[in-house]
């Protein structure tokens, strides 16, 4: 058996061969590259190859739970925490969330998906993609697709561009809680001089499966980089379970580009290196003016870049993602082993941030930190990128200005349902962007309004070359905790950011910002905040004060705050149905979503590719429908053949009737020249006779 792009080859008792791909990297040279992720179901903490137990202890993996003395590959055993109650996870090829996928700039991707699995659909997602000209490659299922069903496959074909740092997940339920995903970097197309690494991070449920993780909110045990970690019982004391852990190699003197992806499903984590400053490049695969840090803070699906300089003596350093917040504390772990280095665990301690020297935190989803904590805060919107790449701006007549304010919360009873402007987002039963005349949940007679919560397609209508501008909002009765806000087809520029008020010495919060009007009932913190406006009303139009246009950082993923708001902007055009959602897996699962229906016009002028599924419930409304509308055009038809009948009839009756009666007259008529002809005849034989 041949294994396309396989890094070793294992074999297991029933001599057959097992391919596990650790990474697939095109050539530089090519054109068009190929791949496949196959999708099953595996066991954590058993072996790939005999499917025994395994055990964790002393940082490594043994076959024999009692005396440990056979040793096992980490590269055989997906480990998660390494919680020796087995848990069954969603991966592609065999590895957890540490797969791979590496081409260049433009070109021709195809990657064929196949479904092993034993009862579920899946999709894949490319997130970050543009997918311009191939929307039906998005990758979400109801939305841009029909699911994959159990033993299908679908090939996804599209041009990898641009360059940077991006990913790819099921976007099927709750699967990539529990472990399909993986990276996806597109170099530029040059020999690169730096070396990198890739890092997941994400956090993880050793007891739950994704159905309950949604049903009983997400209970988070541990933390996993590159899908490896530990369960710590005791985060104070230092006890774990002494699982394995990821370790990046480093040369002393060199320079090394880490690419860093939040692949998890509700977690933020801060991500820093013991006795090492990490320089921040670029975010979500577009790059702005490097900012030196002590660490940043990332939310599920954001990336961050950095580049790290091993300037330290040979040896260990932790490296670190811990959570945010007071609550459920949990710390993720890997090693950066310098050459040389002792084979042994770090002893190393995170940075001592002090008056004198305070640690820089790029990417806060608030204002400040405890003021004891010495740790200055970076907001995402004060970095700037370089070159000539401004913001979209109305240009005199020519240009149209839409604005839409956008609240993501929770503004019902008992915190439910999740949703946008109080609007619940319910997926549609078909493929929306390739059978939109079969939707049949949109939002015309749903009941929603202000200060009320409805249930349909979240739908607003965007056409080419429009300027739009988004607020995004988490305001209201409805705001809790921090939305990670994803924009399927688009990179937008992120032009301003308004935090809540917060405690500059304790750093609690508040009150939400006073530049947005809720509106509504019961004043800002009762208000559903469904019709949200500008407090100014000059701001309207784009005349936001403090916007930033000309460097403008990017983003297609970004964390709104509780009580704060961020500007964003677009110039629409890349036609298609492009998802906007909380990326906050239980949270879009619950309702808070939308689509951005780009550019109709240009989609009804394009086809999807020969053979593209279609899918639908049984019975299908939209056939019933339509079975009613050739109904109602044959009995129109009947009908409209009965009325041409009975106009003929009374146009044809006064003819029929003028015909009758000259025919009538005309019988008559030879009728008296008969009788004439008989009478002469007559006389005729009489006058001979006497003669």
């Amino acid at each position: 058996m041949e294994c396309h792009r396989v890094y070793f080859i294992l074999f297991a008792m029933s001599s057959l061969c097992i391919c596990i791909v650790v990474s697939f990297e095109c050539d530089m040279n090519a054109e068009v590259c190929e791949t496949s992720l196959v999708v099953d179901n595996q066991l954590t903490m058993t072996s790939l190859t005999s499917g025994g137990n395994v055990c964790a202890k002393g940082g490594k993996l043994y076959s024999n739970c009692d005396d440990r003395n056979e040793e096992i590959p980490m590269s055989e055993v997906i480990t998660a925490d390494g919680w020796e109650e087995k848990k069954v996870v969603v991966v592609a090829n065999l590895s957890l969330s540490n797969n791979p996928i590496i081409v260049y700039k433009d070109q021709r991707l195809i990657i064929k998906v196949i479904n092993n699995l034993y009862s579920d659909t899946v999709t894949i997602h490319w997130h970050g993609l543009l997918q311009e000209n191939t929307p039906w490659m998005d990758g979400v299922g109801l939305i841009t697709q029909c699911p994959i069903l159990q033993g299908q496959s679908f090939t996804y074909d599209f041009i990898a561009n641009p360059a940077g740092t991006y990913w790819y997940h099921s976007h099927v339920g709750m699967q990539r809680v529990m472990g399909l995903n993986g990276p996806l970097i597109i170099r530029e197309r040059h020999e690169d001089t730096i070396e990198e690494h890739i890092m997941t991070v994400q956090g993880w449920n050793h007891d739950w499966g994704a159905d309950h993780d949604f049903l009983a909110h997400f209970n988070l045990t541990s933390v996993l980089i590159n899908g490896r970690g530990r369960y710590y019982t005791n985060t104070s004391t230092n006890d774990h379970n002494e699982a394995p852990l990821e370790t990046f190699s480093v040369e002393q003197g060199k320079q090394y580009r880490f690419r860093v992806i939040n692949v998890g499903s509700g977690h933020t984590f801060r991500v820093s290196v013991d006795n090492h400053d990490i320089k921040l490049i670029a975010s979500d695969g577009r790059d702005f003016i490097p900012v030196d840090a002590e660490s940043f803070i990332f939310s599920p699906g954001e990336r961050f870049d950095f580049i790290l300089t091993a300037n330290q003596s040979v040896d260990n350093y932790w490296i670190r993602a811990v959570t945010i917040g007071p609550n459920n504390f949990r710390i993720g772990e890997a090693i950066l082993r310098y050459k040389n280095a002792p084979l042994v665990e770090p002893v190393t301690s995170r940075k001592d941030c002090t008056l004198s020297s305070k640690c820089f935190v790029v990417n806060c989803p608030f204002s400040y930190f405890p003021e004891k904590d010495y740790i200055t805060c970076n907001r995402f919107a004060d970095m700037r990128r370089q070159g000539n790449d401004p913001a979209p701006s109305p240009n005199g007549t020519d240009s149209v200005f839409k604005e839409y304010f956008l609240n993501f919360g929770f503004p019902g009873r008992n915190s439910t349902p999740a949703s946008v402007n109080g609007i619940q987002f319910v997926l549609p039963s078909v493929s929306a962007l390739t059978q939109p005349q079969e939707i049949d949940v949109t939002c015309e007679n749903a009941g929603c309004g202000e200060n009320k919560l409805c249930k349909c397609m979240h739908s607003i209508s965007i056409n080419e070359n429009e300027i739009v501008q988004l607020v995004l909002l988490n305001m209201g009765i409805g705001r809790r905790g921090a939305h990670p806000i994803h924009l399927h087809g688009y990179s937008y520029y992120v032009v301003k950011m308004g935090y809540a008020t917060y405690n500059n010495v304790t750093g609690e919060f508040i009150s939400q910002n006073e530049d947005i009007n809720c509106r509504g009932v019961g004043g800002p913190n009762q208000s559903f905040c469904n019709k949200a406006t500008w407090s100014d009303p000059s701001w309207l139009g784009g005349n936001v004060p403090g916007m930033e246009l000309q460097h403008a950082p990017r983003k297609d993923t970004l964390l709104i705050p509780s009580g704060s708001y961020a500007v964003i902007r677009i110039k629409a055009g890349n036609w298609g149905v492009w998802l906007m959602h909380c990326h906050i897996a239980t949270h879009f699962q619950d309702g808070m979503g939308l689509v951005l229906n780009d550019s109709f016009a240009l989609q009804s002028k394009s086809s999807p590719p020969i053979g593209f599924p279609q899918c639908r419930s049984f019975p299908s409304a939209y056939e019933t429908r339509k079975d009613g509308e050739m109904e109602a055009m044959e009995d129109t038809d009947q009908a409209s053949e009965n009325d041409v009948y009975k106009v003929a009839f009374w146009v044809m009756l006064p003819v029929m009737m003028v015909l009758l009666l000259l025919t009538v007259a005309y019988i008559v008529y030879l009728r008296k020249q008969n009788l004439t002809i008989i009478q002469g005849s007559a006389a005729g034989t009489e006058m001979t006779a006497r003669s």
